[in-house]
């Protein structure tokens, strides 16, 4: 009789909220008043629209499918590829989009940052960046709010760029006014040595035609703390944590060669794509290469609430007001790209969430 042999223990209570059967969702966010929206950059798959609301258990194309289908003659008013959405908590639903297909430079004004009004569901104003911000080496992955600073509040967007410079991007709402910040450190910068390992096998970019190089991506996960004063952010090819002050952020007068001396380390958090921030100051993200979803306490202690087969990939978090953490599970390391062209990805996509008993952090008074 064949033995009965110990095997691994998982944990945490998930619940699938939504099967995605089409284009791979990244981004996820979630309302206060409960409305989830989600997005799907182009990176292949065929992508009817790249923002959505999920509405009464369907996908309906957000704000308008018009919005959606890219117009050359109006490319600030129309999405080409969001990576992100996030809904700040007092009526807006803001839309970054990349304007880089399949990880091409940048669309010159495709890139922005576009604030839609949740109760009208119309744009109400588009930020667009210059050339000297958004580089053509630039991918614009995700961003965090705070609108106690300034007159209209501050948006920090994290450049994950894989060919170039690594960046938070610091953008004044009042004005539009954006600016590079921390660029090329090693803190936004891939880590060289990390090795990602991903369902027991190394993560590396594997070419259709039989060459290989390794996966490097910089920073992507960002989180604010619940007084607006600390931004937390993590490459993506990393399992490292780091923070800085915003307030140095946003002072130009602070050369960026000295914003190095700002930044503080936490430690290993495991490697992350997304991260989220709850009322508390507990920043929540993924482990990837663990199936996994870790918190960091503000004391930086770090535990793991859930790890279970199903996380594969965890890529963005948000938190409803209904006291859960929800997270987008998308298998991004089973993409054609990292296994010579073959797509290795098994629908569905999912929509998870767990409870944690508590709200977002807040990005106003």
């Amino acid at each position: 009789m064949k033995p009965i042999l110990p095997v691994e223990k998982y944990f945490g209570k998930l619940e699938q909220v939504y099967a995605f059967y089409g284009a791979m969702p990244t981004g996820v966010t979630v309302s206060e008043t409960g409305r989830i929206f989600v997005c799907f950059p182009k990176w292949g798959d065929d992508v009817k629209y790249t923002v959505a609301e999920i509405d009464n258990g369907k996908l309906q194309p957000y704000p308008s499918l018009e919005t959606n289908l890219v117009s050359p003659e109006n490319i600030a008013q129309s999405f080409i590829s969001v990576q992100s959405v996030v809904a700040d908590g007092r009526g807006t639903l803001w839309v970054l989009d990349t304007a880089a297909p399949n990880f091409s430079e940048p669309i010159i004004g495709g890139a922005k940052l576009v604030a839609i009004d949740l109760e009208t569901n119309k744009i109400r104003k588009v930020y667009t960046f210059s050339e000297d911000v958004v580089l053509p080496t630039t991918y614009l992955n995700d961003v965090r709010f705070d609108f106690r600073v300034g007159k209209a509040g501050y948006a920090y967007i994290t450049d994950s760029s894989s060919r170039g410079p690594g960046a938070i991007i610091v953008v004044e709402l009042e004005n539009g006014n954006a600016f590079r910040r921390l660029d090329g450190a090693k803190s936004t910068s891939p880590d060289p040595y990390f090795l990602p390992k991903v369902e027991g096998k190394v993560l590396m970019n594997r070419n259709i035609d039989g060459s290989t190089s390794p996966f490097r991506l910089a920073s992507d996960g960002i989180a604010i703390s619940p007084d607006g004063k600390v931004l937390f952010f993590c490459p993506l090819t990393s399992r490292h944590l780091f923070s800085i002050s915003t307030e140095v952020l946003r002072d130009r007068t602070i050369p960026d060669r000295d914003l190095i001396y700002h930044v503080e380390y936490w430690g290993e958090k495991g490697a992350s794509d997304g991260m989220f921030t709850d009322a508390k100051g507990i920043v929540y993200a993924g482990d990837y290469e663990n199936n996994s979803i870790r918190r960091i306490l503000p004391d930086g202690t770090m535990e793991t609430i859930a790890h279970d087969p199903t996380i594969l990939w965890p890529d963005t978090f948000s938190i409803g007001p209904d006291q859960y953490l929800y997270v987008i599970v998308n298998q991004l390391h089973r993409q054609a790209r990292f296994h010579y062209g073959k797509d290795l990805r098994e629908k569905p996509y999912s929509l998870l969430r767990i409870k944690i008993g508590e709200l977002p952090a807040p990005t106003f008074l």
